[in-house]
């Protein structure tokens, strides 16, 4: 039985809930109808053998199973949930259950559910999850959600409105208000930038300066001058006082970009002004008293950086107070579209051209990359398809011609002969990361469940997550 999707002439996709509550399932299946917008038409069914009944005779899109309904079906949930799982042939299968099961959610998972969900179900949470879910499978274009509700869609320059950004924009709120020093991780293009200038418009320095320096960009004999200043007569050339980005930003915010590649001499001096307030102008005897609240980032490990003795670890915990790490974008795939089509209608406007969207092909393509450069990557891409092109909908051909990069998204897409693979072979302690992340963000946070699925114990998840988790990076 092939598997039943949306056609071109059905609006709806099909979910079926398996719930033997007479009184809790209409509220379950009303609130999940609320929340997707009425994009799926749900059935529901009371109990495993029914809901057998109906996989081989209709097909589905997703089946949320609880697991407590499946005893008619067999003895065993796991047994249940591995027959059901072939029945529904390559729909969604998404475990219900009403205690935090870990062993249950091991054996549904096992079993082949894709997923497992804690009850009570929350409407926004599940139609947020059961897209990410669709986007992760390959199933987006069959499963058309728009869910309701779901959280922000933009938050002080950032775009997305995935369950992983909603915990950012939280997390900003919060953290905005104080003036302790904050430490953004992320790889390389996630929008660490955005973020410090987001803290600070969230936060009571709005009013004054926000200073940004990066430390991977000025030439290390001249990174002192520029982050604390300079006196007249200093050295050749120093023919007048000079504030550095430290004075310029007081009584406002001092952004440290980069801040791994800060060498170590003036990782001292760093750490000295952070704990007096006070800096001293290069060849100036006397101290200045500075008020800012000091912001960093970097894209690399800093314990790694730590282990190999070239980060100070005083440093680290001086400046490691408020931690925010940015998820990759492989990791919040709803968000993809989302921003590509922000880009488009933003460069569209610039470069005065009329463009309807993207084809559903394209959509697909881009939404299954894994975007090394993450929204960096792909705004340049949207960017260079508005330039190029003329306009109207964007196609597989306009995609190609853009896609002008080394390890470009199409490329990426194509199959390739096995004597010419060559995958990146990332660090163990990069894979592990990557490994360990992604099963927390299937679990929807819940390190437990993680920690189950993986067979490790949570203390060992929480004890790598205090040394690298919090602010991890790829290189």
């Amino acid at each position: 039985m092939a598997m039943h999707t949306r056609s071109d002439g059905e609006p709806f996709g099909r979910l079926l809930l398996i719930d033997g509550d007479d009184a809790g399932a209409p509220l379950v299946a009303e609130t999940l109808t609320q929340s997707l917008g009425g994009s799926l038409r749900i059935t529901v069914a009371a109990g495993g053998r029914h809901a057998a009944e109906l996989l081989r005779d209709t097909g589905f899109d997703i089946v949320l199973a609880d697991l407590s309904s499946l005893h008619d079906l067999s003895e065993r949930s796991d047994d249940a949930v591995g027959r059901l799982v072939r029945l529904a042939d390559g729909a969604l299968v998404v475990a219900l259950s009403d205690g935090a099961s870990v062993s249950a959610a091991v054996g549904a998972m096992r079993a082949g559910a894709h997923d497992y969900v804690v009850k009570p179900v929350s409407g926004p949470a599940m139609a947020a999850r059961i897209g990410e879910l669709a986007q992760r499978h390959g199933k987006a274009r069959a499963l058309s959600i728009e869910p309701r509700n779901a959280g922000r869609a933009d938050f002080a320059g950032f775009i997305g409105a995935s369950s992983a950004m909603q915990f950012v924009y939280e997390q900003i709120g919060r953290i905005a208000t104080s003036s302790a020093p904050v430490f953004i991780t992320g790889e390389s293009g996630t929008g660490k930038d955005v973020c410090a200038e987001a803290l600070h418009a969230e936060g009571p320095r709005f009013g004054k300066r926000l200073v940004a320096i990066n430390c991977a960009a000025i030439p290390r004999d001249l990174m002192e001058s520029e982050l604390f200043g300079v006196a007249r007569g200093a050295f050749t050339g120093a023919h007048e006082d000079r504030k550095g980005a430290a004075e310029l930003a007081d009584g406002g915010t001092l952004f440290l970009d980069e801040i791994g590649e800060m060498d170590l001499s003036l990782q001292s001096k760093l750490l000295r002004f952070l704990q007096t307030g006070t800096l001293s102008r290069v060849g100036e005897s006397g101290v200045r008293h500075v008020d800012v609240r000091v912001i960093c980032a970097t894209n690399r490990n800093p314990m790694q950086l730590i282990t190999e003795k070239r980060f100070r670890e005083d440093l680290f915990y001086r400046l490691h107070v408020l931690p925010i790490h940015l998820p990759p974008l492989r990791q919040r795939p709803t968000d993809i579209m989302v921003l590509a089509r922000h880009f488009l209608a933003l460069y569209a406007a610039e470069e005065h051209k009329r463009f309807s969207g993207f084809s559903p092909e394209v959509a697909s393509l881009l939404t299954s990359a894994e975007w090394p450069g993450n929204v960096r990557q792909l705004q340049n891409l949207v960017r260079r398809l508005v330039v190029m092109c003329d306009g109207g909908e964007i196609t597989m051909p306009m995609l190609s011609a853009a896609d002008i990069e080394s390890r470009g998204v199409v490329a990426a897409s194509e199959p390739t002969p096995r004597a010419e693979r060559r995958q990146p072979i990332l660090p163990m302690w990069q894979q592990e990361q990557r490994i360990i992340e992604d099963a927390i963000a299937s679990f929807g946070g819940n390190v437990s469940l993680a920690a189950a699925a993986l067979e490790i114990s949570p203390s060992t998840i929480y004890r790598k997550r205090q040394g690298w988790a919090e602010m991890a990076a790829a290189s």
